[in-house]
């Protein structure tokens, strides 16, 4: 089995910004998904994710990051997952999705 960065990104979707009540994909706050396979184990993967928040001193920050380890750590084919918050570049309502706007209410 072979597991894409795109399948991540679906279980991601799972992950919701309590304040805001929009998925932190579609929000924009997912940078990075690297799927690593591991050496030696076929079918196994590590996964790195590099993602931001809303503002530096987020609230949900801690669930967040929390959440997106759960969800992506339950990929059947997941081992291990490292997630990394980071500020730059600074999230902009540019980032959003045409759906996540939509949620929102903004044009």
């Amino acid at each position: 089995m072979s597991l894409h960065e795109d399948h991540v990104r679906e279980a991601l979707k799972q992950v919701i910004d309590p304040e805001l009540f929009v998925n932190i994909v579609d929000l924009g706050l997912i940078y990075v998904v690297d799927v690593l396979p591991k050496e030696g184990e076929e079918g196994r993967f590590n996964v790195n994710i590099e993602m931001t928040m809303t503002s530096p001193m987020c609230p949900a920050g801690p669930q967040l990051v929390a959440e997106t380890k759960k969800f992506a750590g339950e990929i059947e084919s997941v081992d291990e997952v490292e997630v990394k918050v980071v500020m730059d570049p600074p999230w902009t309502q540019d980032m959003m999705t045409d759906d996540a706007r939509d949620q929102l209410g903004i044009f």
